[in-house]
């Protein structure tokens, strides 16, 4: 392999990353300066199903483009690592704004960081317990979301792998410079 398809493994990993990273954290940025002080009502209802619906359309589209990449494996790591974010900072907000309106929901009172932190632990099944969903509103909001995680860890997750499959199957006739179904090491 040459010098030349090693920068080009490198520029186009490191595209990949850079991409997903900017994503996060512009996500991320924005859910601290969203205006999200409104509390609940139709504006916390609204706000989760245009979440999950941006997050359903975003799934979709970043399958097919994995279907058609030249590196699906790339993009499917960098399709995880924008979507995973979106689908966390719906449900933050959704939690920090039924916490902003009904303090008693959950055993304290969320703050943005809170309401993210209590949605990881959710998302990673781990639940600290030193925040828990205490009204029948949080418990059934907690729930939605576990149930969600578990869409988005099964369902989702094999949608991309299958993708990469379909972008696997469509490159076998073609030899890429890099291929990343090989290893970059071993030589040829």
């Amino acid at each position: 392999m040459g010098r030349n398809a090693d920068r080009r493994r490198r520029r186009i990993l490191l595209g990949h990353c850079l991409r997903a990273t900017a994503v996060a954290s512009l996500l991320t940025t924005l859910y601290y300066l969203a205006p999200l002080e409104g509390g609940l009502g139709v504006l916390t209802v609204l706000t989760l199903v245009l979440g999950l619906l941006a997050f359903g359309l975003l799934t979709v589209w970043q399958v097919s483009t994995i279907a058609r990449s030249e590196y699906p494996r790339l993009a499917a790591l960098e399709a995880m690592a924008t979507a995973v974010p979106l689908f966390l900072i719906v449900f933050s907000a959704t939690y920090f704004m039924l916490s902003e309106t009904v303090p008693a929901t959950f055993s304290e009172r969320l703050d943005r960081t809170d309401a993210l932190y209590f949605t990881v632990t959710v998302f990673a099944t781990v639940g600290f317990g030193d925040i828990v969903p205490v009204t029948g509103a949080g418990r059934v909001l907690t729930t939605v979301q576990m149930i969600a995680d578990l869409i988005v860890v099964g369902v989702i997750a094999k949608a991309l792998f299958g993708a990469i499959k379909i972008a696997m199957r469509r490159r076998q006739g073609r030899r890429l410079p890099y291929d990343d179904a090989e290893d970059p090491d071993e030589e040829p």
